[in-house]
């Protein structure tokens, strides 16, 4: 969190931040293999044109993110079971309102172990599928191309699917 390695359970965002507030963050996500973290520079540059596209500066550089990326990810390693990966994840907001200047950005890297014991039945048995009535935004309205924190109609949708059959997608 904003360069400090801490427990998930003391991580603290404001809740006048503005990623909070608003959904006005840029994130990217990437994954490990076998523990190995997978085209991390490519997803880098990705999360480099969502903040650019959004007008957040990061405050720092690709190179201290992916370096930060790492220390987070040597941290969590001895935590995971054999067999099992993470999903790894650089958020920034705009950061907090202040008074007498722009924001500073609020940085989150984080680890998420991959839910492979809860998928396994859909690589088994195949995966229903349910197209909801919730729509995403279009590309006029905004870029799909950044990755934003603009998911409601995701959730909403999701929401809608699992009304009709929890198991769905």
């Amino acid at each position: 969190l904003n360069g400090e390695i801490v427990p998930e359970s003391e991580g603290k965002v404001s809740i006048r931040d503005r990623g909070f507030v608003y959904g006005d963050a840029v994130f990217d996500t990437t994954r490990t293999f076998g523990g190995r973290i997978f085209k991390l520079q490519q997803h880098l540059d990705r999360l480099f044109d969502s903040l650019k596209y959004m007008r957040i500066d990061p405050g720092m550089s690709k190179e201290r993110i992916t370096d930060l990326t790492m220390q987070v990810l040597d941290a969590n390693l001895p935590l995971l079971d054999d067999g099992d990966d993470y999903w790894v994840t650089q958020r920034f907001t705009r950061g907090v309102p202040r008074a007498d200047g722009p924001p500073e950005p609020t940085m989150i890297i984080e680890c998420t172990p991959l839910p492979f014991d809860a998928r396994a039945r859909y690589y088994r048995d195949g995966l229903p599928v349910i197209t909801p009535s919730v729509k995403r935004t279009p590309p006029e309205a905004m870029s799909p191309r950044a990755k934003m924190h603009n998911y409601i109609n995701t959730v909403l949708a999701d929401l809608e699917v699992k009304g009709q059959n929890p198991d769905a997608w």
